[in-house]
């Protein structure tokens, strides 16, 4: 099959190379050459994707049987008329267009589904951001609708972020959408992502819980399996079945919640592998978050999803611009037990870009605590130099 990946950073270039192991065709797009994926992809192309006849100039070109979206700007409302023309949007071009809009999902989320959320406003201006924390209450998060990685989040604790986080959050926007979403501040003990596999026919399965830590919207380490309750995890795995099922198609959706002493929220939801699960190429699970995807996409059967191994990962991050980036201490990783890496082939870097991951495993039986830990560590052996 012909796969038109729409994204192609670290994880498009996880989801090429588990393509290419059972012999799928991928062609690569970004809006920048020599982007991670474009490295292992049998070809490429380099547009931008919110350019919708740039979009359809190379759909009719490479005439795909899956168009795979990896990133948030795109202009998904050409995925309905794909669909006519018979080519698979994965998961399905509904999924995509809800997904790639923090307010569709969230407003199916709360409005259709009754899903349990944090309260919400949206905004347009910043006179509407005021009007928006004056109703949900501070501290309150700003995110733009359309972001990813955690660009353009911020919190507001008083009065004098409300204008910061606007300038903010509208830098950090991807797209041509100038919109935000101010949520209340949920009191989580902990955050999780549910990886949750969608099958053409067959039963919905659930990955083992990934917990993770953020730093300015972006998460810096993540683990598997992350510690939960037997109720709140079913709490969880309905919400996930209940909006999937509402966006249809097949594939893996990363589903985000805050569990918290009230049982679970919904927070946010992705159509496509997560960054938090990374985690699996520690060799956690039988198949990887990506290996999941591709084979959930082809209608390829999964008989199940087990738990091997305690995991973690932890981010290695650039701290300069670079045009140029290279890499010290890969020997010293290297020599670490149970540990490996990935470095990504970003081309360039900026301060807090993620460049590279560690991932750690260990036994069921090792507190996930001490493996985080020794993914921190390893993470701080690796230096980023411009």
């Amino acid at each position: 099959m012909k796969i038109l990946l729409l994204g192609s950073g670290e994880l498009g270039k996880e989801f090429t190379i588990a393509a290419q192991r059972i012999g799928q065709i991928v062609i690569a797009v970004d809006s920048y050459e020599n982007a991670p994926a474009m490295q292992v992809a049998h070809d490429f192309e380099v547009i931008n994707m919110l350019d919708g006849n740039a979009l359809d100039k190379i759909v009719a070109k490479h005439k795909p049987d899956f168009i795979v979206p990896e990133i948030e700007a795109i202009r998904t409302e050409r995925f309905y008329d794909y669909e006519k023309q018979g080519i698979t949007v994965v998961p399905s071009a509904k999924a995509a267009n809800f997904t790639m809009n923090r307010k569709a999902i969230r407003d199916l989320a709360f409005k259709g589904l009754g899903l349990k959320t944090a309260k919400y406003r949206y905004a347009t201006t910043a006179e509407e951001l005021q009007k928006g924390v004056e109703a949900v209450g501070m501290p309150c998060v700003v995110k733009p609708l359309m972001s990813s990685s955690g660009k353009g989040q911020s919190t507001i604790k008083t009065e004098a972020d409300i204008e910061k986080a606007w300038n903010y959050a509208v830098e950090g926007s991807r797209g041509d959408v100038v919109e935000v979403i101010v949520e209340a501040f949920v009191k989580f003990n902990s955050e999780i992502t549910l990886l949750t596999v969608v099958q053409n026919n067959k039963p919905t399965l659930f990955c083992a819980p990934i917990g993770h830590r953020q730093e300015r919207g972006d998460y810096q380490e993540s683990w598997q399996p992350a510690r939960i309750s037997d109720k709140d995890l079913y709490e969880a795995q309905d919400m996930a079945e209940k909006v999937t099922e509402a966006l249809g198609g097949a594939g893996l959706f990363g589903v985000e919640f805050f569990l918290t002493d009230d049982g679970v929220y919904f927070s946010e939801l992705s159509p496509r592998p997560h960054d938090t699960g990374m985690v699996t190429l520690a060799g956690t699970q039988n198949f990887n978050e990506f290996e999941l995807h591709l084979r959930a996409i082809l209608s390829l059967p999964i008989f199940e999803i087990t738990l091997e191994k305690a995991g973690a990962s932890a981010v290695i991050l650039a701290s300069e611009n670079s045009t140029n980036p290279t890499y010290s201490g890969l020997e010293n990783i290297a020599s670490l037990p149970k540990t490996d890496f990935r470095i990504f082939g970003k081309p360039t870097s900026r301060p807090y870009r993620r460049m590279a991951v560690a991932l750690v495993s260990d036994t069921l039986e090792t507190p996930i605590e001490e493996v985080v830990e020794k993914a921190k560590k390893a993470a701080s052996l690796v230096t980023v130099h411009s």
